[in-house]
């Protein structure tokens, strides 16, 4: 979580400390920033570049000639002064802690060292709120993840102008989280850094919480505007958070009242939609916290692994799995548990979030060069490919596995009979009622003896009852069988006891999540084939999705909305489908029908039409295809079942 901001002026012991990175084509970019850097500002300046290691590094006797600012090559246990530039010495991993530098050797080969993103995720850690990342000129990605930290932690984010830089590739990479709160070029950043750090740290900025009597009032319309904007409420995540986000913002653009940035929310057409997105920032990475990730593929998978059959479909959802890094995590321990038992399961993998954004980075599977430092050369060489532009991407085999879909976790349905449930940092940052609210659906979602995997800093709090602890210093509970008696207090939209005679386990609301699962699962299969256009339709006949082109085969019906297929085809089609549909539901199995004649328009058109059961989970889903072939004379006929 992030700390706590410090009021007191910028020459006491608090001070904002700026970490600049910059690889090649970085020295003109950092004479630009320094020559226009006033000597007096208070800020301490760590400048961590990508040098030859076996090379003295001239690079301080440079710089003092474009600053006033004392400059010094780091040493182990230096403090960051106010006014100096520390410079990061060749051949050395350098971080901060107590607001000190650590200097230490590398601990991989060259070639993987990440300097700019090791330090700046220290930075984080260390200084919070009070830390600010600069990226310059430089090939690849190093700082991308360092100042994703920086961000989770309330940290400030400049970056050059890619059009600037000799080598865009660290810029644009930084760029592209979205996460940069200024992007100029490195002469136009000292003034706007200066102003930035005499607000936020001297005093004078803005600080709405705790004392102000409007504050909340305010709160609640900005509230108001993120809902009517993006769709999601707020209202019941930690004030606290809320309001620090908003200070940071104000800041950003120097407004100086709550009542003027509410003013300013509802005048601008982007602020909205930046502030929804820092209100969803998080620290993930792959493996966070990597002792507990061991705890749980070393203690815990594989006893659970081992009460399954072989060829069990294993299920586990991530909620909040922001930008894939945990859901990708969860997949590679599970695949490397299977294969230490020398066994096959079908591994499902939900990874769900409210960030549409995210979740289509999720999907694409492309992640920086810097996720070598969280991801051994081993997993990275076994389930990542490089790719020729730069980056790592997923490999099939764990992609396969997962299936990644926007969910609001406080209105959506949740995911049902699973596995694991693996909730990290996020119910951390939501009030007490709505975690007393999502940890009894939790507990629903989860099968008898379900693991719940939750983070470093978050429990179970009151609902104790419902969790028993496999591993309290990483947070790992299983779920409690409960008896009668307590279920009844499992109040929540999803209550069980109100699901119809003979489905008993299954509320209409827990159905529709079964159906939301599958069909997930079906649209990423479907968007990496040549299928056919097709509909997705549940027991009732009515379609839950639609893949291609189907305004040839369906259409809405007239009169009142119906999305019941076999009122939506078209004329000369119903019959045979509602024959073919009927008999795969009855024999569960699947059906053709080739050469139906569809009337109607100039150009009638003859289709075959397959019907298939969806097993496993589906609930009675059935997938309904449509083949435009040539026409033939006569009346259709049935091919199936197979």
């Amino acid at each position: 979580m992030a700390k706590k901001k410090n009021s007191r002026r910028l020459s006491g012991s608090v001070y904002p400390i700026a970490a600049i990175g910059a690889s090649a084509g970085g020295l003109e970019a950092i004479e630009a920033f320094f020559r226009k850097m006033p000597g007096e500002s208070g800020i301490g300046f760590v400048l961590v570049t990508h040098l030859a290691p076996k090379h003295v590094s001239i690079l301080p006797e440079l710089l003092q000639k474009w600053t006033t600012m004392k400059v010094r090559q780091a040493k182990d246990g230096s403090p960051v002064s106010p006014d100096t530039v520390s410079v990061i010495p060749p051949n050395k991993q350098m971080t901060i802690h107590n607001g000190r530098l650590r200097l230490s050797e590398f601990s991989q080969p060259r070639g993987a060292h990440l300097p700019i993103d090791t330090f700046l995720r220290s930075l984080a850690a260390d200084q919070g709120p009070r830390g600010i990342g600069i990226i310059l000129s430089g090939t690849g990605s190093d700082g991308t993840l360092g100042l994703k930290a920086l961000k989770g932690e309330l940290g400030m984010v400049m970056v050059q102008e890619a059009a600037s830089a000799q080598y865009g590739g660290m810029p644009t990479s930084a760029a592209a989280t979205g996460l940069a709160d200024y992007i100029l070029k490195p002469e136009k950043m000292p003034a706007q850094l200066v102003a930035y750090a005499r607000r936020t740290v001297s005093g004078s900025g803005v600080k709405i919480l705790p004392g102000n009597n409007k504050s909340p009032s305010f709160l609640n319309r900005i509230i108001s505007v993120l809902r009517a904007r993006t769709g999601h409420d707020f209202s019941l995540y930690k004030k606290n958070t809320i309001y620090r986000r908003i200070e940071r913002r104000m800041n950003v653009h120097q407004i100086n009242d709550i009542a003027a940035y509410d003013r300013f929310i509802q005048d601008s057409e982007k602020e909205a939609e930046i502030l929804f997105k820092e209100l969803l920032i998080g620290v993930t990475n792959f493996f966070r916290d990597p002792e507990s990730f061991q705890t749980l593929q070393s203690n815990v998978l594989p006893k659970l692994l081992r009460t399954k059959p072989d060829g069990y479909t294993f299920r586990a959802w991530v909620p909040g799995c922001s930008t894939g890094e945990e859901a990708y995590s969860l997949a590679i321990l599970l695949h490397e548990c299977a294969q230490a038992q020398n066994r096959h399961f079908n591994i499902q993998i939900f990874g769900t979030d409210i960030d549409r954004d995210a979740i289509d980075f999720s999907r694409n599977g492309l992640y920086p060069e810097s996720i070598r430092g969280d991801i051994s050369p081993e997993r990275l060489k076994r389930y990542f490919s490089k790719e020729d532009g730069g980056g790592y991407r997923v490999k099939k085999l764990l992609r396969e596995m997962l299936v990644f879909a926007p969910q609001n976790i406080i209105a959506d349905p949740p995911f049902t009979k699973l596995d694991l449930l693996s909730c990290r940092n996020l119910l951390i940052y939501l009030g007490t009622e709505l975690q007393e609210k999502l940890l009894p659906i939790f507990h629903y979602s989860l099968r008898p003896n379900g693991i719940l995997f939750l983070g470093s800093s978050e429990t179970v709090g009151r609902s104790a009852d419902l969790f028993e602890a496999v591993n309290k210093k990483w947070k790992i509970f299983q779920r409690r069988l409960l008896p009668d008696a307590k279920k009844a207090r499992l109040a929540f939209p999803l209550d069980p006891s109100k699901s119809r005679k003979g489905r008993e386990d299954i509320s209409p609301g827990v159905r529709t999540a079964e159906e939301l699962g599958v069909v997930q699962l079906l649209e990423t299969v479907l968007e990496r084939s040549d299928a056919p256009p097709c509909a997705i339709i549940n027991g009732n006949f009515d379609a839950v999705y639609f893949f291609g082109r189907t305004g040839r085969f369906l259409e809405p019906a007239p009169g009142k909305a119906s999305l019941n297929i076999l009122e939506m085809a078209r004329q000369g089609l119903r019959s045979e489908l509602a024959a073919a549909v009927r008999e795969t539901v009855n024999s569960q199995k699947e059906h053709f029908r080739k050469g139906v004649e569809v009337e109607g328009g100039e150009n009638p058109l003859c289709v075959d039409i397959h019907v298939q059961p969806i097993p496993e989970h589906g609930r009675g889903l059935m997938m309904v295809a449509f083949q435009e072939t040539p026409r033939a004379k006569g009346k259709a006929r049935e091919t199936g079942p197979h």
